[in-house]
């Protein structure tokens, strides 16, 4: 009898968990400071764009790569490069994904036809070595 007591509580709780957080806002289940999503995606004068595609739910793995990346782009090349935090699940995001052939998380740097995917890079370092994520970020955009 205590066992089925106590696995109907932990079910209880598990459930009472997952509806309060189904019920918050948006913002308030997306932990990010920086979603930075732009009402329009254009091209820089160079042509370089930067995009992070991400979910509206991040872990803090995902809000690091958004962090490192869009202050790195901003140190190493102020507005010369653009940089974009997309929303997959957004209309402007779904749009310029499929446009990229993107499908799911991704940091992406852009050159007219040219696209160089840096996400295992990315994800690997951004929270633990984020001055190597801002090196390969810049010996990319150096090298197109």
């Amino acid at each position: 009898m205590r066992r089925i007591v106590l696995l109907a509580f932990i079910s209880l709780a598990t459930l009472i968990t997952f509806a309060q957080c189904k019920n918050r806002t948006k913002s308030c289940c997306d932990k990010s400071e920086n979603t930075t999503t732009q009402e329009t995606v254009e091209q820089n004068e160079n042509g370089i764009n930067v995009y992070y595609f991400h979910f509206t739910r991040r872990c803090v793995t995902c809000n690091s790569v958004e962090k490192v990346a869009k202050e790195s782009i901003k140190e190493l090349y102020g507005d010369k490069v653009g940089f974009y935090s997309l929303n997959l699940e957004d209309e402007k995001g779904k749009s310029l994904a499929k446009k990229l052939n993107v499908t799911g998380q991704t940091l992406l740097i852009v050159k007219g036809d040219e696209k160089t995917n840096i996400t295992n890079s990315a994800f690997m370092n951004a929270r633990t070595k984020p001055e190597k994520l801002k090196s390969k970020i810049n010996k990319i955009i150096g090298s197109i």
